[in-house]
């Protein structure tokens, strides 16, 4: 959930540059660069996200807007899709969706005994 500083932030200063399909928005600042050095300075760029705050719900193209890899905003429905582009997905670890090999103690436990490349060391 969004904080109530980054809601009123957001209102105040923020001029909204676009959403994906996740619901996110993007802002940036409507005051442009401050500082002494204008020229110097990048716009401040950010997400409010729709649910959960978790960074790798912003597929890549948003990221690599607001980490001003470029300067033009994703068009809406986002950049031509490629045959083979998968959909974005959010990072699943700490969920039911996550990885987990078999022998995990989550996923039984239990996995195939070695086979005969493998031998075990004693000491002596």
């Amino acid at each position: 959930m969004t904080s109530l500083g980054t809601k009123l932030f957001t209102w105040l200063h923020g001029e909204k540059v676009g959403s994906d399909d996740q619901g996110n928005a993007y802002y940036r600042d409507k005051r442009g660069p401050l500082g002494v050095k204008d020229s110097m300075r990048r716009e401040r760029r950010w997400v409010v996200y729709a649910g959960d705050v978790e960074a790798s719900r912003v597929p890549p193209e948003w990221h690599a807007w607001l980490h001003h890899t470029t300067d033009e905003a994703p068009p809406p429905g986002g950049p031509a899709r490629r045959p083979w582009m998968q959909p974005h997905q959010p990072n699943a670890t700490g969920t039911e969706l996550a990885y987990r090999p078999p022998g995990h103690t989550l996923h039984g436990g239990a996995r195939s005994r070695a086979t005969g490349d493998y031998e075990a060391w004693t000491p002596e």
